[in-house]
């Protein structure tokens, strides 16, 4: 099978002259990143599961003022309920200081790379990977898919 999408887009193809070694460091910065978007993620599971634990902190309150075990009630309200997790913030700012600084320096900086080097592109180590792995020419091995 040969086909317009059994070779990569020209989005994915390393720039006239870029040598190998840079297209390696490119790949590795790119990991790098990739490793950064996963600890984000996980970030935002924390903010998550650290907000849903607050409410049904709350619906615990609830449930032992009902219990009458207000004087239990009252210190859970008053020591955890609504509390910082670390000092002088909630998750939400936690995150956001995260989004703000390390995160988006460390995209600038990748982004600014690509730009410098491989005018722009994303993923020419992994592209050329792709290429040297795949079985060329059989289906569920094409390059890309069909432009149709």
């Amino acid at each position: 099978m040969t086909s317009s999408h059994d070779h990569p887009d020209s989005a994915h193809l390393r720039p006239d002259g870029l040598d190998d070694a840079t297209v390696a460091a490119l790949g590795k910065l790119s990991e790098a990143l990739e490793t950064v978007e996963h600890a984000r993620g996980l970030l935002y599971g924390f903010h998550r599961l650290t907000g849903a634990a607050d409410l049904a902190l709350g619906e615990a309150v609830d449930a032992f003022r009902e219990a009458g075990r207000d004087e239990l009630a009252d210190s859970l309200e008053k020591e955890l309920v609504g509390r910082n997790v670390i000092e002088g913030r909630w998750t939400f700012q936690i995150v956001e200081d995260y989004d703000d600084g390390y995160y988006a320096a460390f995209r600038d900086q990748e982004r600014a790379a690509r730009d410098e080097l491989a005018a722009g592109r994303r993923h020419l180590f992994e592209s050329e990977m792709k290429e040297d792995r795949r079985s060329h020419g059989l289906r569920h091995h094409e390059s890309r898919p069909d432009p149709e």
